[in-house]
């Protein structure tokens, strides 16, 4: 059986098993899948990659945080009381005076859901590499980041820099680095060095095949494998295929679930929210990998980034299925 960076075990400093840094903003999306030309009524929901992997961990009886910046206005107050309501200790978060919260609206399209981002300027754009200086890296199991935070600004760009590359070598948390590339953000010839510098020195990393070959050209696990040689953890997600993850010692493949897709905004975070969830229990690749998509496949089937997940007794049946009934299986 393969394995990845185990945890070692919670000592009583440690206040969370997860920090998650990005920044979160309020959500508009229609309430039918009307597009926005049409002047549809809107509902007010809140999204942000990172915090959405803390929801998702809290869910699953983690104590997760999530660090970032918020205006001083009702749209950070909305952000904040939501993640508090999903479980999430929002203690470390720092409330901007002068800069506002961000906002994004979904807009329902015969491709898709187009995204529109109002978060120039924003609170959480100003972090920069002092917002690690509060004491709470080293408070922490594991620390998640995403390449999102480092296309806001300069500022954020040194924060992440920061908390990848410069830890203690001894006693430091394993540091997630979800790749969540963003062309709205920045083009690919901007992107494509930070990202693999940054994901290159992390403990685990977690990217999806398709932007791997719109970064870097590859289209196959293996040869995304090939990019990390030296990453002591990989997953290498493949949509509605399956995800691999490539240990020291072996590759682990585990197949989709057969899920009808609503939207795919946010199952990715739901998928790094469940692997992430099951390494902090202390399961096997395979188990971590299923449960990845087990959230993942709940996501899919809503319009919303913080979907319903099914109970523990139910996840745990899943994780117990034989490889032939898991892959039968269809998420409903």
């Amino acid at each position: 059986m393969s394995r990845v960076p185990t945890l070692p075990d919670q000592p009583a400093r440690e206040r969370f098993d997860a920090v998650c840094v990005g920044e979160t903003m309020v959500l508009l999306t229609p309430d039918s899948g009307t597009p926005l030309a049409q002047r549809p009524k809107l509902s007010m929901e809140v999204g942000g990659a990172e915090s959405n992997v803390a929801c998702g961990l809290a869910r699953r009886g983690h104590r997760a945080a999530w660090v970032s910046s918020v205006g001083a206005d009702p749209f950070g107050r909305v952000v904040t009381d939501t993640l508090v309501s999903h479980g999430v200790d929002t203690g470390l978060v720092r409330v901007d005076p002068h800069r506002p919260t961000g906002m994004y609206l979904k807009d329902p399209v015969d491709s898709g859901t187009r995204v529109h981002y109002y978060r120039s300027g924003s609170a959480a754009a100003a972090m920069g590499p002092e917002v690690a200086d509060a004491g709470w890296a080293s408070t922490s199991r594991l620390i998640h980041l995403s390449g999102i935070t480092p296309a806001l600004s300069a500022t954020c760009a040194a924060l992440v820099e920061r908390l990848v590359t410069e830890r203690p070598p001894e006693g430091r948390p394993t540091v997630v680095f979800d790749v969540n590339y963003r062309p709205s953000l920045w083009s690919r010839r901007d992107a494509a060095a930070p990202l693999s510098r940054l994901a290159g020195a992390a403990d685990i990393i977690l990217v999806g095949l398709d932007e791997a070959k719109t970064l870097w050209g590859t289209d196959r696990p293996d040869a995304v494998r090939a990019l990390f040689p030296d990453a002591a953890c990989l997953v290498v997600k493949d949509a509605d295929v399956g995800a691999t993850c490539f240990t020291a010692e072996a590759s682990t493949f585990v197949p989709a679930l057969d899920v009808k897709v609503v939207e795919a905004v946010g199952a990715g975070d739901a998928f790094a929210a469940g692997f992430l969830s099951g390494l902090l229990d202390g399961r096997p690749v395979r188990d971590r990998l299923r449960l990845g998509h087990i959230l993942a496949g709940s996501t899919l089937q809503s319009v919303r980034d913080l979907a319903a997940f099914p109970v523990r007794d139910e996840c745990e049946r899943m994780l117990a299925l034989s490889e032939p009934e898991w892959t039968a299986l269809r998420l409903t």
